[in-house]
């Protein structure tokens, strides 16, 4: 009752704070689009990527509204594979680690309110995408399914009590939680369906960030030795100062006990899907690139990982092309800054990431990368919303992206969708399990027996390029 009596009051003085921003002048414009022209940059596999200048078009906020799933609906795979409900009624469902012994488990998070405005809009459940909640579940579910029918009959909730969760990771005897300040530590045994140790904080990290980036992932290395842990830039483009981006925007490696941190790799404006390539040690990261540059800047991507490598962040994208917004800044980074392996498409949200090592779909996928597209909401048509597939063959990329699993947007010209895809982790059976943090639900994709031997093509995604 009392949100409601102020509603009329506070809609007006959010108009008014979303009014006070403004983009770059004309002028500013086209001093960009002199001193970045369009071009084409040539990638590590002789693909070629267009980029037009800067601001060739104006930055647009375009934000679905999110509406249940109607009963029975699914999302939509290739022919020949089934998609069916592997769980529901979760809450923010975002991220997924397939534990050694098939054990799946979930962390369910959300984006807090950062500031009066964003806490106000929360408050009145104005976010129709539902990117912003008032509060976040901070948990992680156990999912076990341990008759093999693809449905889970074991599901308990295995952690509570944590600072908005999301990379997880079974080490030894140890369960490790990336909260979004801090990576804990926690006693485990194998099989145990519940944790109720105090977890040890063995590492502090930079808490908060601009949009989404309150994520932090974890992948051990191949050893085991090393536990790599991303973390995303704390603005759009480096607006708040560099002092707010220390320790940002990079891939940091450290020891099983926190110890001996250093940058892996930098210039990674939002590394969050990491893996390697099946039976190498060439690490992968999904990146999600910056805003407001218009709506074919700046591609998504996913990259293998060069250790002491520099991505260009915030200063340069895709290469050495410099950002207007921090031009002459850092030229000697800029000439470093190295070129990504496969563009996604620009805003579409490139965020999960895994390699397919099994052999249970049809050939054509063994090996290759499945990237959950969380959806774009800066620019004038929707793109993303989906998880694309990218053929690969001896380490390399061999094609464009590719939509594999669609229909989360309900199409036709609505604004509406009904789920938004995240995280993306292989099974242990060959089956594909994609988190729907929107739709609060984990979706399962197999593949008929009689397909894995059938090449199935999928639609190539040519939407966003």
């Amino acid at each position: 009752m009392l949100l409601s009596r102020y509603t009329a009051a506070l809609l007006p003085a959010l108009g008014l704070l979303a009014a006070c921003s403004s983009g770059p002048s004309q002028a500013e414009k086209q001093t960009a689009a002199a001193d970045t022209p369009a071009t084409t940059v040539t990638t590590p596999q002789d693909a070629t990527v267009p980029l037009p200048a800067p601001y060739a078009t104006k930055s647009v906020s375009k934000r679905v509204a999110i509406i249940d799933w109607p009963a029975g609906k699914t999302p939509v795979a290739p022919a020949g594979f089934s998609v069916t409900e592997f769980a529901g009624q979760l809450e923010s469902p975002r991220w997924a680690y397939v534990a050694p012994n098939g054990d799946v488990f979930i962390a369910e998070a959300t984006t807090l309110p950062k500031g009066a405005k964003k806490q106000i809009a929360a408050a009145l459940q104005l976010d129709k995408s539902r990117s912003l909640q008032a509060t976040s579940a901070n948990r992680v579910t156990l999912l076990r399914d341990t008759n093999g029918d693809g449905k889970p009959d074991v599901r308990t909730v295995f952690l509570t009590g944590l600072n908005q969760p999301f990379g997880m990771l079974v080490l030894g005897n140890s369960f490790y939680v990336a909260n979004t300040d801090g990576l804990l530590r926690f006693p485990y045994k194998t099989g145990e369906t519940k944790i109720t140790a105090k977890g040890q904080k063995i590492l502090s990290l930079p808490e908060g960030g601009y949009n989404n980036h309150w994520t932090r992932n974890l992948l051990a290395s191949k050893d085991n030795s090393k536990i790599l842990v991303t973390v995303g830039s704390g603005s759009n483009v480096q607006e708040h100062g560099p002092e707010n981006e220390v320790r940002r925007a990079n891939i940091l490696e450290i020891n099983p006990d926190g110890t001996g941190e250093k940058i892996f790799a930098s210039g990674l404006r939002n590394p969050i899907g990491l893996a390697y390539y099946p039976g190498t040690s060439t690490l992968w990261a999904a990146v999600n690139e910056r805003d407001e540059l218009g709506d074919e800047l700046v591609p998504d991507y996913i990259t293998s990982v060069k250790e002491g490598g520099f991505y260009g962040w915030p200063y340069s994208y895709y290469g050495q092309n410099e950002d207007p917004r921090r031009k002459n800044e850092r030229p000697d980074l800029v000439k470093k800054a190295l070129v990504p392996d496969v563009p996604m498409g620009a805003h579409v949200a490139a965020l999960g990431l895994t390699f397919y090592d099994k052999t249970a779909f049809p050939a054509r996928y063994q090996n290759g990368a499945f990237v959950g597209e969380h959806g774009s909401w800066n620019r004038s048509a929707y793109s993303g919303y989906k998880v694309a597939f990218v053929p690969f063959k001896d380490g390399k990329p061999t094609g464009k992206p590719e939509d594999f699993l669609t229909g989360f947007l309900v199409g036709d010209g609505s604004d509406k969708a009904y789920g938004r895809p995240v995280g993306v982790v292989t099974m242990p059976d060959g089956a594909l399990l994609v988190m729907d943090d929107a739709g609060n639900k984990v979706w399962r994709v197999s593949a008929a027996k009689t397909t894995a031997a059938q090449p199935t093509k999928a639609t190539p995604n040519v939407a966003v390029r």
